[in-house]
């Protein structure tokens, strides 16, 4: 039996001509999403690495959860992902006021993700990417961390 949509993305980000379920792969990663709630813990595990971002135009930051903020707690985490994405020249930074929106509005308009892409991202509505025929799957704070360091995430 072939390989259905799903498989066939991951077997390509993988590397391997095929994949069955319940397989353990490591993946490169297309795009790499997280917001203003999501993104300040994972900011905290990524600096743990010690490196830049793998690629600072396969990462996605759209502070949309808290914004406008309303006090001081929310514009001091909105605060640190536009101080991350200024120190890691992070080109998918969408500030509020300019370019931002809805992330998941945001990166289908801008074509930062589609059809045959690989996208994680510390958003539980990250798999709404399907609808372009990519892979999208919602992660947590280490695996989002990994991800922007190394561009790679593991799947089974």
């Amino acid at each position: 039996m072939g390989m259905n949509m799903t498989e066939k993305i991951l077997a390509r980000h993988a590397g391997l001509p095929s994949v069955e379920p319940g397989q353990l792969i490591t993946c490169k990663l297309d795009m790499v999403l997280a917001n203003d709630i999501t993104a300040p813990p994972a900011i905290k595990e990524f600096e743990k690495v010690g490196r830049p971002v793998f690629d600072r135009t396969k990462i996605a930051l759209v502070p949309d959860h808290f914004t406008p903020n309303k006090d001081m707690k929310t514009a001091a985490l909105t605060k640190s992902v536009r101080e991350f994405a200024k120190q890691q020249r992070i080109v998918n930074y969408f500030e509020v006021g300019h370019d931002a929106g809805i992330e998941h509005v945001i990166l289908p308009e801008k074509g930062l993700v589609g059809p045959g892409m690989l996208t994680i991202g510390a958003d539980s509505h990250t798999c709404t990417y399907g609808a372009v025929n990519g892979f999208a799957t919602g992660v947590g704070t280490t695996d989002l961390a990994v991800g922007m360091a190394t561009g790679e995430a593991w799947f089974k």
